[in-house]
């Protein structure tokens, strides 16, 4: 019953981010909104192009379209409340809101991973088995997939948050973070959180260490494939038609093992530099990479800049 009551006193938490780097505040505000605007613009146009565009009406553009709004819905739900940290003194965050934050987060975070897998095995599929491709890779195989994707997010997501906010909280209620990021909660916790760390090892092991394997399977098949192809021109466009997923996968797990892989320091002053240095990663990984995104895709595809082109050149001609 005491336990019950300290968890129904916590209302809201306080959100450190930044309060020790005011001028620092000031320039990542500026950087991050526009950085925003790019996000919601790169990838609502890629969205745009892949339903208008009848060419892109293929798997893997229907998947770089899941990417896509998966990307604007991550940031969506993290950056407004950072960028208002950088303006209001008091960070605070009601305690629903806290949940429903860390669950949009955590269920983005979950889906993505999944889903690059997904694109993976289509890559795999398009590189190593061409002419099975359109059968293996059919809108009834390939829509029920990103579904899945979805669904294996939201689900995980349910069960960590859920998890993490029946927790009781004995008055510490400042959360060294911008966001409710759910590592940074469980440390105000004042119960056991065994549970919830072997749940966490399992939700990484799955959704992390699974698509990780998966990816780096999938990868070795098809560089095989390719390094089999006579032709340099040939090796050259069937690396392109990967090249783009690839550099996604490197930049999105790249970032997560250098947040999460480096070890800790035990030095005062370093840790305290240490403490910047992971919530300004925290930030790239939140902000920059969806920025990319659209950016690799753009770049690295034909198809997509043949499209935006169109589109662009369509609208210009109706104005």
């Amino acid at each position: 019953m005491a336990s019950a009551n300290q968890t129904a006193s916590v209302t809201k938490f306080i959100l450190l981010g930044l309060s020790a780097h005011p001028k620092l505040e000031k320039t990542l505000f500026v950087l991050i909104l526009l950085t925003y605007l790019v996000i919601l613009l790169g990838n609502g146009l890629l969205i745009l192009v892949t339903i208008l565009d009848s060419r892109l009406h293929t798997p893997m553009y229907f998947f770089l379209g899941n990417l896509s709004f998966l990307d604007i819905c991550y940031t969506t739900s993290s950056v407004p409340l950072i960028l208002d940290s950088f303006l209001t003194p008091r960070k605070t965050i009601s305690f629903p809101a806290c949940a429903m934050q860390m669950f949009l987060s955590f269920a983005m975070g979950a889906t993505e991973c999944v889903l690059l897998g997904m694109m993976a095995f289509d890559r795999y599929v398009a590189i190593c088995n061409p002419l099975r491709y359109p059968i293996v890779m059919s809108k009834a195989v390939y829509v029920p997939m990103a579904v899945s994707s979805w669904a294996a997010g939201s689900t995980t997501a349910t069960v960590q948050t859920s998890l993490a906010m029946q927790l009781p909280f004995c008055g510490d209620n400042i959360i060294n973070h911008f966001t409710c990021e759910i590592l940074a909660v469980l440390k105000l916790a004042c119960a056991d959180i065994s549970i919830n760390v072997i749940s966490m090892g399992v939700t990484n092991v799955l959704f992390l260490g699974v698509p990780v394997l998966f990816i780096f399977i999938s990868y070795i098949f098809i560089l095989t494939t390719i390094l089999r192809i006579p032709s340099a021109e040939g090796r050259k466009k069937a690396f392109s038609t990967c090249s783009a997923h690839l550099t996604v996968v490197l930049v999105f797990y790249g970032t997560i093992l250098f947040m999460y892989g480096k070890p800790k320091s035990k030095d005062p002053l370093g840790a305290d530099k240490e403490d910047l240095a992971d919530k300004l990663t925290s930030l790239f990984y939140g902000v920059v990479t969806p920025m990319l995104n659209p950016i690799i895709y753009s770049l690295r595809n034909k198809d997509v800049k043949v499209a935006v082109r169109s589109l662009v050149s369509q609208k210009l001609f109706t104005q």
